[in-house]
């Protein structure tokens, strides 16, 4: 048996590779990572709707949801391509998350209500499920969601709701009985980002980006026909909901770019913008290698249709993430670099008074609850 690529897969990922070159551009830049300013978000919409008019923003999902029911090689040279060229090609949380998980758990009216506008790129959604006390222990959340009539008003905070100002809905996770265990008594919910009541305030981090926001609710009013789900029992919906966000195809494809860069890059630390770091040029080969195999390894055993990824998909997204924080860290080398000239965390530091610095250091990773982590240990700071 042999696994390769057919002409026709070979095919589509030029035609892929010519789309994204003429449509959005071969920089590997500018799609990734939280988007916290207005032009490289409509920027972004705009890609995004011209996908959709070929039918490969949803083509993973079924034909009768508006998708293509596109194979999984198929999907993952897709995300491949869009991935190693720093293109939007996911969609977001609509199309990877919220839009499958009501395919799984929507009533029939919710389907036609919310999945016609995700598949045509009219709508954009956010997340709202971590809360300042409630990250690693999601289930311990505290907004409350009260009903009155025929509508749930909701109270409380999330944190970290990525593209909040610019979202046009918010799927959020409330708790509607609190004397239930936490894992129960929690209700799944689809808000109108317009609803009154709703209010984001951004944050700000050191490298002056603000892709992350915070989101308030004050007495926001929601139909009880938003409910995803059963009541109370939300945190099942939701696991779904994580389930479908656990791939690691394109992890793997935009590594691949990161070690081209990094190679190419290497010898000029000083010059280094905030969010590169300094690889070694003896460990390239072997990160290479790494990325090579894992090509086949995030696309294999792929689930049947329609059903619900879970510790595959988790094994995946570990090792991609493992993989990508090695590329980050310098594959373990002692000695990496962040230059904070010409970035926006140099500018702001100049605004303040301050002269941009280079901070060289240690990173140090650690696996944590299911979680690879890093942390940055500083060495030394030195003015530019």
């Amino acid at each position: 048996m042999e696994f390769q690529f057919t002409a026709e897969d070979q095919q589509f990922r030029q035609e892929v590779r010519a789309f994204i070159k003429a449509n959005w551009g071969e920089s590997g830049s500018g799609g990734g990572g939280e988007v916290d300013d207005l032009e490289t978000h409509q920027r972004t919409r705009a890609f995004e709707k011209r996908l959709a008019e070929r039918g490969w923003l949803t083509m993973a999902w079924p034909n009768e949801y508006g998708g293509q029911g596109a194979s999984h090689i198929r999907q993952m040279i897709f995300r491949e391509e869009c991935a190693y060229f720093g293109a939007p090609g996911s969609g977001g949380q609509g199309i990877n998350m919220i839009g499958p998980c009501i395919m799984v758990h929507g009533t029939e009216d919710q389907k036609q209500r919310f999945l016609p506008p995700i598949a045509s790129a009219e709508v954009m959604w956010c997340q709202g499920f971590s809360e300042p006390g409630s990250g690693s222990d999601l289930a311990s959340l505290q907004t409350r969601a009260t009903l009155d009539g025929d509508d749930y008003v909701i109270n409380g905070q999330k944190i970290w709701t990525s593209g909040a100002q610019f979202a046009d809905y918010i799927h959020v996770l409330a708790r509607t009985d609190p004397d239930a265990p936490k894992h129960r008594g929690i209700t799944y919910f689809l808000l109108d980002m317009k609803s009154p009541g709703i209010s984001v305030r951004p944050i700000v981090q050191m490298h002056g980006r603000s892709g992350f926001n915070e989101t308030f609710f004050d007495n926001v009013r929601v139909p009880r026909s938003n409910v995803l789900g059963e009541a109370n029992r939300g945190w099942y919906a939701a696991a779904t909901t994580l389930d479908f966000e656990r791939s690691g195809v394109s992890v793997f494809a935009a590594g691949k770019k990161l070690l081209e860069r990094q190679g190419a890059g290497a010898g000029a630390a000083r010059d280094l913008p905030v969010d590169s770091l300094l690889m070694p040029g003896a460990v390239l080969p072997e990160l290479a290698a790494q990325i090579e195999q894992a090509g086949p390894f995030g696309a294999a055993a792929p689930a049947p249709r329609f059903a619900i990824p879970a510790a595959t998909i988790s094994a995946r997204r570990f090792a991609g993430r493992h993989l990508r924080l090695t590329l980050q860290a310098g594959a373990g080398a002692e000695a990496i670099a962040f230059g904070a000239v010409g970035t926006p965390l140099g500018e702001a530091l100049e605004r303040a008074g301050h002269r941009p610095f280079h901070l060289a250091g240690r990173l140090e990773q650690n696996v944590w609850r299911g979680r690879v982590t890093a942390r940055l240990l500083l060495d030394d700071a030195a003015p530019a």
